[in-house]
Order: C-alpha cells, then sequence, then structure tokens
C-alpha cells in the first residue's frame, strides 16, 4: 500500500508583499515529496479558505511579515472551520511575536515558526501532524 502524497497550500495573507521565505519553505516542501500549492501574495482570508477547499489539502501553511496575524487569522481560521476543514493541519511563519503564539495555538494553529527555522524541522512537524 502507497502512502498518499500531502497536500500543502502555501499562502501570503494580506498586503504582505515579501514572499522570499514562503517560497524556500514551498519548496523544501515539494523536495520532501509533498504537493505544494502557493497562492502568491496578497491574499484575502476568504481566497486562501477556498483555495484551501477547492486544492483538498492537508495543510495550510501562511507565511506573514506585516504583523497583521491577529486580524488575519482568525477569519481564515472561521473560514475553514465554516468549510468543514477543521482536520486541515495549520501552521504559520514569518513575524509572529512569542506573546500571540497562545492565541493563535488556541484558534487551531499548531505549528508557529519564526525566522531561521530549520526547514528540515518544518518539513517534519508537517509530517508528523497532517491528517
Amino acid at each position: 500500500m502507497t502512502e498518499r502524497t500531502i497536500r500543502v497550500l502555501v499562502a501570503k495573507p494580506g498586503l504582505d508583499g515579501h514572499d522570499r521565505g514562503a517560497k524556500v519553505i514551498a519548496r523544501a516542501l515539494r523536495d520532501a515529496g509533498m504537493e505544494v500549492v502557493y497562492t502568491g501574495i496578497r491574499q484575502t482570508p476568504e481566497m486562501i479558505a477556498e483555495a484551501a477547499l477547492q486544492e483538498d489539502v492537508d495543510v495550510v501553511g501562511m507565511s506573514i511579515l506585516s504583523g497583521a496575524h491577529m486580524a488575519l487569522f482568525p477569519k481564515i481560521m472561521e473560514l475553514l472551520g465554516e468549510y468543514g476543514m477543521d482536520d486541515v493541519l495549520v501552521v504559520a511563519g514569518g513575524i509572529i511575536p512569542d506573546e500571540d503564539v497562545p492565541t493563535l495555538n488556541a484558534l487551531g494553529i499548531q505549528g508557529i515558526f519564526g525566522p531561521g527555522t530549520p526547514t528540515d524541522r518544518i518539513v517534519e512537524f508537517i509530517r508528523e501532524h497532517a491528517r
């Protein structure tokens, strides 16, 4: 029996125009054998949740540098719930202050990775936690 390929949506919510980190992560996940869908920059919460639904992903990975995570991430999680995607692993990376991590974890964002996190650590986290 073959193992199913993990499908990951990599998204850049909000007006953040810097996507180098998201592209590095997308490539690392792809190189690790995962199927990656990259939405591009300046995505609304609705666009991200809709793409996750349409692409039938196992994981939603969000990258944010703008500081708007506390406004955007709750809406994305709400929409994923409305779409019945409560079993999707949600991870985030970028500039996220330590004091915001417990609130984001309570929303259901299971992995939060800051700048400099080794890509193999992110790959392993996703492999261990994806449905």
